[in-house]
């Protein structure tokens, strides 16, 4: 006897960056030579000082509830990076500490969506977005930036996406997964259409922040449009900068009101995040930054590397990204030359042939692409992507 599901998880599906990990670990479980580009996950360990503030909380016995929001001495840290790197100032009432930046942006949809209410996204997108959004009981609108445009939607894009059922506006940038962070100029121009539309709120994921490398600065959407501070929640973490992902910790700047709204939410599922992330995350962000630079800079090499390779093998194209640590690449030529019906059955090619795990670009609302991501040694690199040009320059070129 099958055993009733709810109608809201039948409309979302497994993170397909999730299942290609747990595909690649069966395989090499079973013994095969697989390597693994599917996760977003820096292979570099937590900075000494950061862990250290995480073993001393426990030592000391900090290991015990904190308020939901987050404890005061992380979110005045919060309020300093806010401030320092992006001229943005809030106080305690704003922030929200969550478990991860995932948690933030589930609590800011079940926060503000009501059935029906849509939510627009920018694709490509991070695949757990969508989702959320129907976990929420809202509607999806992804408007597609393509190659052309650097993956990036013009004022026009979403001008046209937006209906009055629109509530919510979603903008990742640097974006996973391609790579592409909006310019000043490019954020104040969609910020100009934003300030049509008073009833839409929306959320900048800023996780990438730390790890970008274009000439022009950094700039996250309010700090470009400081107009639309009432109605932006601004989201990071020090998953991705600081190589804690398994940390678990996201946080939040945002208008009053909703944060506390997303406080109810958060308070109703896991409460507080752990006591003892806290206490590291608090060193991450008032302790020195250097080990953010060199991980960085570490992750350029990569970059370079990586989309030169992609884009001397046939029928295949890669933009530089301007941060991330993922390489998004059109393949859309060489699966017509492989036969390949789609990307997945592109990505299962390179998976059993070649023993490389990619995910399919559709995952991210972009058929027709694969992402890579360079979060590993460059020797792992070197030879993940010989394994594929073997490949391709074999069957492609022939």
């Amino acid at each position: 006897m099958t055993l009733p599901l709810s109608r809201r998880v039948q409309r979302v599906k497994p993170s397909p960056t999730l299942a290609v990990t747990a595909r690649a670990a069966r395989l090499k479980a079973d013994g095969k030579d697989v390597i693994g580009l599917g996760a977003g996950e820096p292979d570099f360990d937590t900075p000494l000082h950061i862990a250290q503030a995480g073993m001393d909380a426990i030592r000391s016995g900090f290991t015990r509830y904190t308020n939901v929001e987050g404890t005061d001495e992380l979110k005045d840290a919060i309020i300093a990076k806010f401030q320092r790197d992006n001229a943005l100032t809030y106080e305690r009432s704003q922030i929200l500490v969550s478990v991860g930046a995932k948690q933030t942006v589930y609590n800011l949809c079940m926060a503000v969506l009501d059935p029906g209410d849509e939510a627009v996204i920018p694709a490509p997108y991070w695949v757990s977005y969508p989702d959320m959004v129907l976990l929420a009981d809202g509607l999806p609108v992804m408007p597609l930036a393509g190659l052309a445009q650097g993956y990036k939607i013009t004022p026009r894009q979403l001008a046209a996406a937006i209906t009055p059922k629109t509530r919510l506006v979603i903008l990742n940038s640097p974006c996973n997964p391609t790579g592409a962070a909006y310019t000043r100029a490019e954020l104040r121009a969609l910020g100009e259409v934003l300030l049509e539309y008073p009833r839409i709120l929306i959320g900048t994921d800023d996780m990438y922040e730390k790890i970008y490398w274009d000439p022009e600065p950094f700039t996250s959407l309010v700090t470009a449009v400081p107009e639309l501070y009432s109605r932006t929640v601004t989201i990071n973490g020090v998953s991705k900068a600081y190589a804690m992902t398994g940390w678990r910790l996201g946080y939040c700047g945002g208008p009053k009101d909703i944060i506390a709204a997303m406080a109810t939410i958060q308070g109703q599922s896991t409460s507080n995040a752990s006591s003892i992330s806290q206490k590291a995350a608090t060193a991450a962000l008032n302790g020195d930054q250097s080990c953010v630079a060199r991980m960085t800079a570490e992750f350029k090499a990569r970059r370079d590397f990586v989309v030169k390779a992609l884009n001397s093998l046939p029928a295949v194209s890669c933009l530089p990204g301007a941060g991330t640590f993922y390489a998004f690449a059109d393949v859309s030529r060489a699966m017509a030359a492989l036969g390949c019906r789609d990307d997945g059955e592109f990505a299962e090619l390179l998976l059993n042939d070649a023993g490389v795990a990619v995910v399919p670009g559709s995952g991210f609302g972009a058929p027709g692409h694969v992402r890579l991501s360079f979060a590993c040694s460059m020797q792992t690199l070197e030879k993940a992507m010989d394994r594929i040009a073997r490949i391709l320059v074999a069957r492609v070129a022939a």
